[in-house]
């Protein structure tokens, strides 16, 4: 090391130019904008087409969208998917002769029931009305109070 002569003494300190740093350089990051795709990125045109986050739908799934479409089973989901039988009370059944059998055929006969999708009705009897005659019934459900009313007509219930 060369040091300045003072009043004839060798300055042996390091100078300015000689200072090294204690730690490297680091080199900065890449930041990937474009890359090698040219001026529109790859996106191709200006204007909404080359916004990002764009959104165009297909004109096919407008046509789609159009159309009526067949949904599950309607706004409410919880009804039930079973037919309800078709009621018929006590007072109705006045119209039968003492010892006649009642059954979903026998009602659909005298017209107090109608036909299901084409096919034999369920039936049930409410206890509205009085029984006077004793009947058979056969494959016909009951409500409680019109069980017992028929119970005590003297009337002969079958299940099948």
């Amino acid at each position: 090391m060369d040091g300045i002569k003072e009043s004839g003494k060798i300055n042996n300190f390091m100078q300015i130019h000689q200072v090294k740093r204690r730690n490297k350089n680091k080199s900065k990051k890449l930041v990937g904008r474009g890359g090698k795709r040219g001026t529109t990125s790859g996106k191709g045109t200006k204007g909404q087409n080359s916004r990002s986050g764009r959104k165009k739908r297909p004109e096919l799934r407008d046509i789609i969208k159009r159309i009526p479409k067949l949904r599950g089973r309607g706004k409410n989901i919880f009804t039930s998917i079973q037919t309800a039988p078709n009621t018929v009370n006590l007072s109705d059944l006045e119209v039968f002769d003492t010892g006649s059998i009642v059954s979903p055929k026998s009602l659909l006969k005298k017209g107090l029931v109608k036909r299901a999708g084409g096919k034999l009705p369920k039936v049930k009897v409410l206890g509205a009305g009085e029984l006077t005659k004793k009947l058979k019934f056969e494959n016909v459900k009951f409500s409680d109070d019109a069980k017992i009313k028929v119970e005590k007509s003297g009337s002969v219930i079958k299940l099948k």
